[in-house]
């Protein structure tokens, strides 16, 4: 099994630093991570209708006012949260020797972690991807921020320095068909192992040649 492959802070995957150097004063920091504590706190007990914009003002001590103004809507807050779960999942991947002989393979090792992982908090996960799916331009920053995150997982998976075009577009394949298959999941139209069989099909689609007749 090979180790996991070596890349840089600087280079990976063309982005450097992401959510781990947040902007503004220790205050506004401590606030906003309040303010997602809460926000994940309540989505994981009970999914996307349990987050409301009162209710997690109060949960994290801040003013409703506040909270608006750092983040708009309850689709800010989920889609934030779920860049904050995988920048957590990413640092790591930093730590961890990533199995497998190819780039298939470590790609489809984390993609079965950070799913796995999903899958044991089932009401948060049905939050998090809802507000994904739904969001639209007002929260572009946002949902670029989790995109970015995913094609940083998927090139620290494959060893891939400074991603090309094509593996750009890979990527975006990849992190559509993983999205498209959790929201399956969380609606209960494909099960665990339907989802695992799904993401290892597409990645070996996607990166594998066919071996020659």
């Amino acid at each position: 099994m090979a180790g996991k492959p070596k890349v840089t802070s600087q280079s990976r995957n063309g982005i450097g630093a992401l959510s781990g150097e947040e902007p503004g004063s220790a205050a506004q920091r401590d606030r906003r991570r309040r303010i997602l504590d809460a926000t994940l706190a309540l989505a994981s007990k009970g999914g996307y209708d349990a987050v409301q914009m009162r209710a997690v003002a109060e949960k994290a001590d801040v003013a409703l006012g506040t909270l608006y103004r750092y983040f708009p809507s309850k689709i800010h807050l989920l889609v934030s949260g779920l860049a904050r779960e995988f920048d957590r999942a990413r640092e790591k991947l930093d730590r961890t020797a990533i199995p497998g002989e190819t780039p298939s393979d470590r790609l489809i090792f984390v993609l079965s972690r950070n799913t796995r992982m999903m899958q044991r908090d089932p009401h948060l996960t049905e939050a998090m991807v809802r507000a994904f799916m739904f969001a639209d331009t007002a929260a572009a920053a946002e949902v670029e921020q989790v995109g970015q995150l995913m094609e940083a997982m998927f090139a620290t998976a494959m060893g891939i320095d400074e991603p090309t075009e094509h593996d750009r577009a890979v990527f975006h394949l990849i992190a559509d068909v993983w999205m498209a298959n959790l929201v399956a999941w969380v609606t209960r139209r494909a099960s665990a192992a339907d989802v695992a069989a799904r993401l290892e099909l597409s990645v070996r689609l996607l990166l594998e040649r066919p071996a020659a007749p």
